[in-house]
């Protein structure tokens, strides 16, 4: 089936150049020459792949119509790219955005450029109605498929066959969850674009307002926008995550000393805040995945300065060792193996019985009045770690701080 575009423009010669632009790639064009037109058409047809609309337009401008299209829940799928002219402000801009729309398109028109972009969105409408029928599908499959057993009480034969048709919808639904995993990773782009518009818009406020802003405000400020750098860089994190056990080319030679001192700036609040001090003694360059190493040592500072006892300062030690070989019970020489990493705290320390447990998904030895957390963090340490084909493992005592231990091959 062709793909339905609605095109919305109060100008029949806007109309007539984007129908033939596009009318070359197939889609099933359908015009509107105004905001309350296109209500109107949306009211019967809602099976449209894409719209793109004009922003200034006389009774009912573009973003106004937008907001009314996604008031109506089966309408709120159909993604929104605005056609403007160049002298629309940040502003309005950031009105479109939040009105739902996903992009913009300025005039006058590059042929393609429009081409483009229409053929993303589409693709992506295309990709996601197909999953949701293929599941519902599945579905319906899965359950006929039990009834029937239910119902029949067929002969052994009967079941083999049943169970055969079993096997071939969980290898469907695997199927599915693949393209699912593949879709979310494309979309998850997309969650870069809102971070980026929260730092800009901030930052416009701040550079006109600072004059009459207190300090309260800047610090508020300041918050959003570490807040929103923080959250682009998980993004990011999780993006590189997610590729890392098909893409061996994510490992590449880092020096942890850089990585490191890279990790203590994003936490340069935290650790003056507590009045901690970090000593960080040569640490070696590994083949390791730069994006997957960072939430590591964030997660193992962090909870360092966490669970400090309260009257004393906190002192950090990262350091490193080599496996420096040597002779095996036969006489045959070892070569170097390992590099082992210690973070050394001298926080509260736990009881050694736990210290296989704290690795576990949720596991938390203190309670959230104590102590703020998840119990996820040490769990994500460990994956990333076992990602590298390395363990990590922990020494302490109640009160004596603890020591984590990095082993990575080299």
């Amino acid at each position: 089936m062709k793909k339905k575009i609605l095109l919305v423009d109060d100008r029949p010669d806007n109309l007539f150049s984007m129908e033939t632009i596009l009318e070359k790639d197939g889609y099933e064009l359908v015009k509107a020459d105004s905001g309350r037109q296109a209500l109107k058409i949306l009211l019967n047809e809602f099976d449209f792949a894409l719209i793109l609309m004009d922003v200034k337009m006389p009774n009912l401008n573009g973003f106004e119509t937008a907001a009314l299209i996604y008031e109506r829940e089966k309408l709120k799928h159909i993604p929104i790219v605005f056609i403007t002219a160049n002298n629309l402000g940040e502003e309005n801009m950031f009105k479109g955005y939040s009105t739902g729309a996903v992009d913009y398109i300025y005039k006058p028109i590059n042929p393609e450029l429009l081409r483009a972009k229409v053929s993303v969105y589409v693709d992506l409408y295309t990709k996601n109605h197909q999953l949701i029928a293929q599941e519902q599908r599945l579905i319906i499959i899965n359950k006929n498929l039990e009834n029937e057993i239910k119902e029949r009480k067929a002969s052994e034969e009967q079941v083999i066959e049943l169970n055969r048709k079993l096997v071939e919808n969980i290898d469907r639904l695997e199927s599915a969850n693949k393209d699912l995993d593949r879709f979310a990773f494309m979309s998850s782009h997309d969650l870069q674009e809102p971070l980026r518009k929260i730092r800009t818009f901030t930052d416009l406020l701040y550079s006109k307002y600072k004059d009459i802003f207190n300090d309260d405000a800047v610090r508020y400020i300041n918050r959003i926008q570490k807040a929103a750098e923080r959250m682009q860089t998980l993004v990011k994190d999780i993006l590189e995550f997610s590729q890392i056990s098909n893409d061996k080319n994510r490992f590449v030679d880092t020096d942890l000393n850089i990585l490191v001192e890279e990790v203590l700036t994003d936490m340069e609040t935290m650790i003056h805040e507590k009045n901690a001090k970090v000593n960080i003694k040569k640490l070696p360059s590994l083949e390791v995945n730069p994006g997957l190493m960072r939430p590591l040592f964030f997660n193992l500072i962090g909870n360092a300065l966490k669970y400090s006892k309260k009257e004393t300062e906190p002192i950090i030690e990262i350091y490193g060792e080599l496996d420096v070989g040597g002779d095996d019970l036969n006489g045959v020489i070892r070569k170097k193996q390992f590099c082992r990493i210690f973070v050394k705290d001298n926080g509260i320390g736990f009881d050694q019985k736990y210290a296989e447990q704290i690795f576990d998904m949720f596991v938390r030895l203190h309670g959230n009045s104590e102590y703020e957390g998840t119990g996820i963090g040490l769990a994500l340490c460990k994956q990333i770690v076992e990602k590298h084909q390395g363990f990590i493992s922990a020494l302490s005592a109640e009160k004596q701080g603890s020591t984590f231990i990095i082993s990575l091959p080299m």
